[in-house]
């Protein structure tokens, strides 16, 4: 198995191979994770003593097969598309929040205006009364006078 083994915050690079399958047993277990460097051996052991390595490429060896491997999938990446993608959910949600108060601006004013006209129905309908009945006495009087 071929390692190859890298240090993101200094730089530093080393490719090792090992040759014996119980040392690189530990590194078949899953990739992107991590796992101690103590495993690689001798070779190892001096330069990354009390180190963890993680595990980014797996070489996959099949009998009648083609050899090939598997990397894992690039997990909680800051690139621009995700950047974009958060722009648009963020955007989107100020979308719908803005929406949802126009809509409920417009419920509330339509209910205002509902209310507004059935007082005003009321208003009319008791006045109709009031009037008819006005003109029903008025009539009584009138018949009982004669």
């Amino acid at each position: 198995m071929k390692a190859n083994i890298s240090s993101p915050a200094t730089g530093y690079q080393k490719f090792i191979e090992v040759d014996d399958e119980c040392k690189h047993r530990t590194f078949y277990k899953g990739m992107a994770m991590e796992a101690a460097a103590d495993a690689l051996g001798e070779s190892g052991r001096v330069m990354w003593s009390e180190s963890v390595v993680e595990i980014t490429n797996k070489s996959l060896i099949q009998e009648s097969k083609k050899p090939k491997t598997k990397a894992p999938m690039s997990q909680h990446l800051v690139t621009p598309h995700v950047l974009q993608h958060k722009r648009l959910r963020i955007a989107l949600k100020k979308q719908c929040t803005k929406k949802n108060k126009k809509v409920a601006e417009y419920a509330k004013l339509l209910a205002k205006r509902m209310k507004e006209a059935k007082e005003n129905h009321q208003e009319q309908t008791s006045k109709r009364c009031r009037l008819s009945s006005l003109r029903a006495s008025a009539s009584k009087s009138e018949f009982s006078q004669n």
